[in-house]
Parts: C-alpha cells; sequence; structure tokens
C-alpha cells in the first residue's frame, strides 16, 4: 500500500520537474511569484464557473426559467468539467502543463464571449458546456505544476494559499455581479470576465513560470496504482461531499435567499460575499493543521461541521438564516487543504495529475451539478429548504466515512 501520508520531507518523494528547478529551492518564499500566477488564473477560471450562481436571479426572469431548470444549467458546466478533466493527461502529455494552463485560461475567455453573445436557451446550455471543458484543463495541470516547485513539506501551505482563488472567487462573484449589472445586462458580464481571463492566459504564457514537463496519459498502466488504493476510491467520495458543501450549496443559495425569504437580489449576493471573506484565512488554518495533524481527521471534524450547517441552514427559521449563510462557508471551505494534499499523495508522483483528474470530475459532476438540480428541484416543489437538509445530512456521513480513510492509510 502506497504511503499517502502529507508529513515528512521531500526526500520522500521525487518531484517530475527536477531539472527544470535545479538550484532554486523549492520554499514557498522564492516560489512565491509562480505561486501567484496560479493562484491568479485558478481565480478567475473558477469565477468563471460560478459567477451565473449571483447573476442566476437575473437570468432566470430574463429567460423564463423555473428553479428547477435554473439549477439544471449548472449541471451542464458540470458535464463539461468532467470531460475534459478526466482527460487532461492527454493535453498535458502533448502541450505540457504550462500549454495546458495557457489553453485553459484562453478557452475559458472564449466561451465566456460565445455565451455572452448567444440569445437562445440551447446555444448557452452549448456554452455552458465548453465553459466547463475549457476550465476542467486547469486543475491537474495548475496542482502538477505547484507541487513541482514546492517542497512536499510545504504542501499544506502551498495549497492553502493556491486554494485562496475560489475562496475569493466565492467573495468576489456577488460583488462582481453586483457592480457589473450596475452597468451592463448579465451578458455583458460574463462578456467582461471572459475578457479577462484571455488576457490572463495571454500574460501567462509571456511571464508565467513552471510547468514545463509533460503529465502522463490516462491509460489502464497509470490507473492501475490508484484503482488498488482504497484511499483513492474514499476521497473521490469525499471529494463529491466536499464540492456538494461548497460550490453546491453556493450556487443555489442566492436564489435560496430570493424565493424563499423575500430578500432583493442586492441585498442576497452582497450578504453571501460578507460570508465569505472569512474563507481564505480558514483555508490557510486548514492547510496548517493539515501539515500537522492527520488529513483524514481533520477532514472527518471538517464534514461533521458542515453537513450540520447545512442542514440548519434549512432548518433555521427566518431570524437565524443570516447567522447560517455565514456559518455554512465557514465551514465547508476547510474542506480542500487536506484533501488535496492527501490526494496529492496517492499513488506514484508522476500519477499525481491522474489523480486528481480521476476524482475530481466526478466529485464535481455530482457535488457541482446534481446537487444543485436536486436542490432546485426540491424548491420548484415548494420546498426549497428540504433540499438543503437533505444534502447536509449527505455531507454530514462523511464524518463516518472518514474513519474508513484512516484505516485504509494505515493499512
Amino acid at each position: 500500500m502506497a504511503d499517502v501520508s502529507v508529513k515528512g520531507s521531500s526526500g520522500n518523494r521525487q518531484d517530475p520537474e527536477p531539472l527544470i528547478v535545479k538550484g532554486i529551492s523549492h520554499g514557498l518564499v522564492s516560489q512565491a511569484l509562480p505561486l501567484f500566477c496560479l493562484t491568479f488564473i485558478f481565480f478567475l477560471n473558477f469565477l468563471s464557473r460560478i459567477i451565473l450562481a449571483p447573476l442566476m436571479p437575473a437570468v432566470e426572469e430574463d429567460l423564463g426559467l423555473g428553479h428547477g431548470q435554473a439549477g439544471g444549467l449548472f449541471l451542464f458546466i458540470s458535464i463539461g468539467y468532467f470531460l475534459t478533466l478526466l482527460g487532461s493527461g492527454i493535453f498535458s502529455s502533448r502541450l505540457m502543463h504550462r500549454g495546458t494552463i495557457i489553453l485553459s485560461s484562453i478557452t475559458v475567455g472564449i466561451a465566456l464571449l460565445f455565451i455572452a453573445l448567444t440569445d437562445s436557451l440551447w446555444g448557452i446550455q452549448l456554452g455552458l458546456l465548453f465553459l466547463g471543458m475549457a476550465a476542467g484543463l486547469y486543475l491537474p495541470s495548475g496542482i502538477s505544476t505547484l507541487t513541482a516547485l514546492i517542497d512536499s513539506g510545504q504542501w499544506g501551505k502551498a495549497i492553502a494559499i493556491h486554494e485562496m482563488a475560489p475562496n475569493l472567487s466565492f467573495v468576489a462573484a456577488p460583488l462582481v455581479s453586483e457592480g457589473l449589472l450596475a452597468l451592463f445586462m448579465w451578458r455583458g458580464a460574463l462578456g467582461v470576465l471572459g475578457c479577462a481571463s484571455l488576457l490572463a492566459g495571454i500574460a501567462f504564457a509571456r511571464f508565467g513560470r513552471g510547468g514545463a514537463f509533460p503529465g502522463e496519459v490516462p491509460g489502464m498502466r497509470s490507473f492501475r496504482p490508484l484503482f488498488s488504493e482504497p484511499s483513492f476510491w474514499i476521497m473521490m467520495v469525499l471529494f463529491t461531499l466536499g464540492i456538494g458543501g461548497t460550490l453546491g450549496v453556493y450556487t443555489m443559495l442566492p436564489l435560496y435567499l430570493v424565493a424563499e425569504y423575500g430578500m432583493d437580489r442586492n441585498r442576497a449576493n452582497t450578504l453571501i460575499a460578507l460570508s465569505r471573506i472569512p474563507g481564505p484565512v480558514m483555508a490557510f488554518l486548514a492547510g496548517w493543521a493539515t501539515d500537522r495533524v492527520a488529513p483524514e481527521r481533520t477532514m472527518g471534524v471538517i464534514f461533521l461541521l458542515t453537513g450540520s450547517a447545512t442542514i440548519l441552514l434549512g432548518a433555521a427559521p427566518g431570524p437565524w438564516i443570516v447567522g447560517m449563510v455565514f456559518l455554512q462557508p465557514l465551514i465547508a471551505v476547510c474542506f480542500f487543504p487536506p484533501g488535496f494534499a492527501a490526494l496529492s499523495s496517492i499513488g506514484p508522483p508522476a500519477s499525481r495529475n491522474i489523480a486528481v483528474s480521476l476524482t475530481v470530475p466526478i466529485a464535481f459532476v455530482l457535488g457541482g451539478g446534481a446537487v444543485p438540480m436536486v436542490i432546485g428541484a426540491v424548491g420548484g416543489v415548494g420546498y426549497f429548504s428540504l433540499g438543503f437538509i437533505i444534502v447536509g445530512g449527505v455531507i454530514f456521513s462523511g464524518f463516518i466515512l472518514s474513519f474508513f480513510l484512516s484505516s485504509s492509510w494505515q493499512a
């Protein structure tokens, strides 16, 4: 059984890019600029996938959609994300991780511009599928590049910094959407973000560093070491729960507050943005804890608290809803630093991108696509709050599953 502990020195593993970084320190400070560049691209990548959530009340009104149809739009992003994330090694094996990161950023921009210029619902759905496909190219190459640049003893903190991107996106999305909606329709907001992603890809091509090594092509030879690991299958379920507790809940929360509690869109988006401000700090603390405490213990506590908070998000009486909106993401966001640190340690170093590209797409389809669709479907028949209670109960099960993960690691 492969050792999946994230503790220890870099001497326990070989970086896949030893010639590229020869003579360069792998510390956080020395690699601050490359880490910042990756984090910024990840920020735009993630923001592009969630910007539809705070825009959804306007989109729903403009297109005449029901809650179920609105929630179903996120499934198109998830399916596209699944398709390319699963096969991202095909691209990175030919373009290298650096080229794949550039391609992802540029095509995300093109997809957003396509959606902004499309009038029909089927065209928007096609554009969202393309957006998910473009975004799915980034993560395996981003994580592989990051773990090649940074010493393994610093992975928890480095990944926590990288994970500031989605956390800041959760804060920025409602504020950016409201700011852009004051100037444009929702299509114009997508167009502005598309241009920003295009420029980021071009800038990384010119000034970015790292990732000058190929990924491994998906195949049975690379799958077999992972498939034989019980930890791999458990992590796939845990990532589904982690993504469901963050992205899945977030995507339907603005619509939930508007439809169920009668908030106006501006107040709901402002509240959600404020609730995500502590997220980057919490994620960094989770990364710090991961470097000192067994990851399965960290994740177990996180799932216990996240599941409970998500249940309360649906069950809380009106005056308490604001507190629950703040509490739930404060806990849920802590999953990813220990989650990615554990996932990056499963299997041989050359297969890191494969572990990510197998786990995250399935977890994203279920957690980021099916969860909003279920919440929207339940809300469409008049039981919006019940959808959040059901999701919270499922997330709670991650606490129990984490004990089996611990046994698997110690086997």
